[in-house]
């Protein structure tokens, strides 16, 4: 959690192998991972959910999911998909443009999960989501999470979204951590001090 600008999503961006740190190591499964372009890290078992979605607009529903295969060599998407996401089974041959920004988002996390990861990375999922749909997507990550045994990294302004999902809570100021604990003991007032501008 942070700010804008305080070096959330750069983390991100390094974690997955977008930007490649200037010091440091990046371990995932005991292995540095640093000199490992992007899509080996998405091979071994790194899923990305960027800001902003980043879907296929022009491409149906179906063939976005199905871009997500590409790592695991599959052809069919996996059907637990369309049962965690009813929405898209619906619309799967509707053009992903034409989604709401709630069914847009549900969409990229699809498209994530059909590469199987062991890691699902979100960046600020709730950016531009409404409020009552905010809750419904925390549930969803929950089940996914318990469901397919995978860990979870959100990167996220919305204090609410990342105490329902969270186990752990990292608050990022000016590029550093300045706290880490377990969601149970997080002070929620501590915590704002940090994401007020």
């Amino acid at each position: 959690m942070g700010r804008n600008g305080v070096g959330k999503t750069t983390l991100i961006r390094n974690i997955v192998g977008l930007e490649k740190p200037s010091t440091g190591v990046i371990t995932f499964d005991g292995v540095d991972v640093v000199k490992q372009p992007a899509h080996a890290r998405i091979r071994s078992g790194m899923a990305l959910v960027p800001q902003g979605r980043m879907i296929f607009s022009t491409m149906t529903v179906e063939e976005n999911i199905e871009t997500g295969l590409t790592s695991t060599g599959e052809r069919h998407i996996p059907s637990d998909l369309y049962s965690i996401f009813p929405v898209l089974d619906e619309m799967k041959h509707r053009r992903g443009g034409n989604l709401s920004g709630g069914q847009q988002q549900q969409l990229a996390i699809a498209r994530a999960l059909a590469s199987n990861p062991d890691v699902l990375i979100l960046d600020e999922p709730t950016e531009g989501i409404q409020p009552s749909i905010i809750k419904d997507m925390a549930k969803t990550l929950k089940e996914i999470r318990t469901q397919r045994g995978l860990s979870i990294l959100v990167s996220e302004q919305v204090l609410s979204f990342a105490l329902d999902v969270a186990d752990r809570i990292l608050v990022i100021e000016k590029g550093k951590i300045v706290l880490d604990v377990p969601v149970e003991e997080a002070d929620q007032e501590t915590i704002s001090k940090y994401l007020s501008v």
